[in-house]
């Protein structure tokens, strides 16, 4: 038995052809896998130790080169820490000096306006009471609450806007300011509304209201200004302690529609306070009225002092007879808002007129003094029984009339009891 084999001739043609090209395709397939596993190796290295290091590497690898990027604009100093979350820059503010120290326009003010190469719009007039300037050709402006060179701006760009090819240079003077009304409030001997002239000071606005009282505090006085759009501004003003030191006053010049307020000294700062120099200054008023009860059935009596006297000047101006008085005991009585009544203190003349400061004290307006020796045995007792306050101070003067004018034995102890 003979082995057969079969033998399958060579094909050629189309099929053949096909076989070849997928052959080329799988080796060059197999030949760009190899080469991008290189290169995978190459850019990421593996580390089977430590497959952290590998990890590590690669983040420190920047994703874009430092050159590319252009570093971002400083916003603060390199030598200062950037503020906090919620941080506000602090506002612009004017200093107090500048801001009352500018006149600003207002109502009725006289102004003269000119424009150089355009006399067309030259013109005299007041601002109305709209707060406008009336301009030929152009038509009303409103410059109230502006300052003088404010106002120039806006009338040269109001003139470039609407009638010129450009802004113009524009020049506007005070001629006649108008009057100056404010407000006096406070400590003073007269509260109200006064008319000064222009370049009034706070000080001349004071002595218009006839001037401070005892007990007003000359280091803190306030002037207020409301402004157009209702922002109100204040200064505090101290005018003793530049008197004290020998300064001058401090300059603030005051403008219609100005409040100026005189506080009351607070509690507990008496003893840090000149009274007897604030009440012998031209800011205070210029006299005080001291009650006197010297003779029954003749009432009240009074003299009037300069401001800042003490007890030897009411004395010396009295004098009183030595057969009804006694000079080693006199009465003052003052009346005390804070309480609502009558504080006594009894005083020795002979010792004041000798020089005893504790006894010459500084009187004030409205102080009674007693020096008939019979009216003060009555007062003390009348005050000891009259225990209802005082509603101001016009009752407790008319309670000393009533006193003084009274039957002889309305406040005797004797039938009273």
């Amino acid at each position: 038995m003979s082995d057969t084999k079969k033998v399958f001739p060579r094909q050629s043609g189309p099929i053949s052809s096909l076989s070849l090209f997928c052959s080329l395709a799988i080796a060059l397939s197999s030949l760009a896998g190899f080469l991008i596993t290189e290169s995978w190796g190459q850019s990421f290295p593996s580390n089977t130790e430590n497959p952290d290091s590998a990890t590590e590497e690669t983040r420190e690898q920047p994703l874009f080169p430092e050159d590319a990027i252009a570093p971002p604009p400083e916003t603060f100093p390199p030598d200062n820490s950037i503020p906090p979350r919620g941080y506000i820059p602090s506002p612009f503010d004017d200093p107090p000096s500048n801001q009352f120290n500018t006149y600003l326009l207002g109502i009725n003010d006289a102004i003269l306006i000119s424009v150089p190469r355009f006399p067309e719009f030259e013109i005299a007039t007041r601002i109305d009471p709209q707060g406008n300037v009336n301009i030929p050709l152009l038509g009303a402006v409103e410059v109230n609450g502006l300052t003088v060179e404010e106002a120039k701006t806006k009338i040269s760009l109001e003139l470039g806007a609407r009638l010129l090819k450009e802004a113009p240079e524009v020049f506007v003077n005070l001629e006649s300011p108008r009057e100056t009304v404010v407000t006096v409030l406070g400590a003073v001997s007269k509260p109200g509304y006064y008319v000064l002239p222009f370049g009034s000071d706070p000080v001349d606005a004071i002595l218009s209201a006839q001037g401070s009282l005892e007990g007003a505090d000359l280091r803190e006085i306030i002037v207020r200004r409301t402004l157009v759009d209702g922002t109100i501004l204040e200064r505090k003003v101290d005018f003793l302690t530049p008197l004290i030191q020998g300064q001058p006053q401090p300059e603030l010049f005051l403008q219609g529609g100005d409040a100026v307020i005189v506080p009351e000294l607070e509690l507990g700062e008496e003893k840090d306070y000149d009274s007897l120099l604030a009440s012998r200054s031209n800011i205070a008023q210029p006299f005080i009225v001291v009650r006197v009860l010297n003779y029954p059935g003749r009432g009240l009596g009074q003299i009037q002092l300069p401001g800042g006297s003490t007890f030897v000047d009411a004395i010396a101006e009295l004098n009183p007879a030595s057969d009804t008085s006694n000079l080693r005991k006199i009465g003052l009585v003052r009346f005390d808002p804070e309480q609502g009544q009558a504080v006594t203190q009894i005083l020795d003349g002979k010792a004041a007129f000798l020089g005893d400061l504790s006894q010459d004290i500084p009187l004030k307006n409205h102080d009674v003094i007693v020096i008939n020796r019979n009216l003060l045995a009555k007062l003390t007792y009348g005050l000891n029984q009259f225990t209802q306050p005082f509603r101001d101070i016009l009752g407790f003067l008319l309670f000393f009339d009533q006193l003084s004018t009274s039957a002889t034995d309305l406040f005797n102890p004797s039938v009273n009891q």
